[in-house]
């Protein structure tokens, strides 16, 4: 039987304050995650095949913010547990998995006048391409002849 590495049990925190953060491509090993964030804009980058196998959880506390989440096709997001206070909701767009099968991906915590966004597929892409980050991972790539990883973090595996 595997033994989880350690790195991957400890939670990974992203705290943003009226700022927007991305964390995108191949940034982490870890399946646990604390994102704090007030009037900001958070994006996260589940997609990475260096991520261990199992369910990945995130501990939220949002206020007046928005977390978007790339995931892979056949994610599943539970956010049974999320506690919303005024308005807000889970966006999908786009995430054709019915039947329930794949990775779960669940969020806990609370969510003040915030909402998250689930972006899987080609708008998951899309999302990591209009950043800057994708520009500047494209130039280092083509200068040492390689493809850039951040639209799709399979593509460096």
């Amino acid at each position: 039987m595997n033994t989880p590495n350690p790195a991957s049990l400890t939670p990974v925190q992203i705290h943003a304050d009226h700022v927007s953060q991305k964390r995108l491509g191949n940034w982490t090993t870890a399946r646990t995650f604390q994102v704090r964030a007030r009037h900001a804009q958070v994006t996260i980058d589940l997609r990475s095949p260096h991520i261990p196998a199992g369910d990945i959880e995130l501990d939220l506390d949002l206020d007046h913010s928005a977390v978007t989440l790339l995931v892979t096709d056949d994610a599943v997001i539970d956010h049974w547990d999320l506690a919303w206070t005024g308005r807000g909701q889970v966006k999908q767009t786009y995430h054709p998995n019915p039947a329930g099968t794949g990775r779960q991906i669940r969020l806990t915590g609370q969510v003040r006048h915030g909402e998250v966004r689930v972006h899987s597929g080609g708008i998951a892409q899309l999302s990591a391409i209009a950043s800057r980050d994708y520009l500047t991972d494209a130039h280092r790539t083509h200068g040492h002849g390689g493809t850039p990883t951040l639209d799709d973090p399979a593509h460096g595996a």
